[in-house]
């Protein structure tokens, strides 16, 4: 069997398992979590979630790219949500390279550089600064209640970023 083939299996005893329930196509605690793609953050288990409780918007640093502000600007006029968490994390892959050179690796190996921002970063608290900064500059975006957070993947531990310190600074 595949590794497909695997999961494929697993979901079957998934379904024959969880029986039929139907949530809401709204989300219950009308949140929308902003936060990065890595496999080590369980943010359902690290803050007690359920299905159908909050949007999740995954991108590689939790970044506020148009496509993400595209999902909170959904979430919010079509879906009910109100509060947005920005959660970046300790040890993120974007800490471990340069943008200029790995545009210019880029360029190198396609012949272009990306035509977007890859995200790389040296202070996770300032890139959760700057991404509040993004959305608050966004006019499609409420942010009247938006707070920013760092989690521990060696822990769990979720530590908020003080907003206010900082937040016009230039990354």
């Amino acid at each position: 069997m595949s590794t497909i083939d695997d999961l494929l299996a697993h979901n079957r005893a998934y379904v024959a398992g969880h029986g039929h329930r139907e949530l809401a196509t709204e989300p219950a605690l009308r949140l929308a979590v902003l936060t990065c793609m890595d496999s080590r953050l369980d943010l359902f288990g690290a803050l007690g979630l359920d299905l159908g409780q909050v949007h999740l918007i995954r991108n590689a640093g939790g970044i506020a790219t148009d496509d993400a502000i595209r999902s909170l600007l959904l979430s919010q006029r079509l879906l009910g949500t109100r509060s947005i968490m920005v959660i970046h994390h300790s040890r993120c892959g974007l800490e471990a390279f340069e943008e200029e050179a790995l545009q210019g690796e880029l360029e190198g190996a396609f012949g272009s550089r990306a035509p977007f921002r890859l995200g790389a970063y040296s202070d996770v608290d300032a890139d959760v600064r700057a991404t509040v900064r993004t959305l608050r500059e966004s006019p499609f975006v409420d942010t009247r209640d938006v707070r920013g957070f760092v989690f521990s993947v060696d822990d769990g531990d979720l530590r908020e970023v003080s907003l206010d310190e900082g937040l016009f600074e230039t990354l």
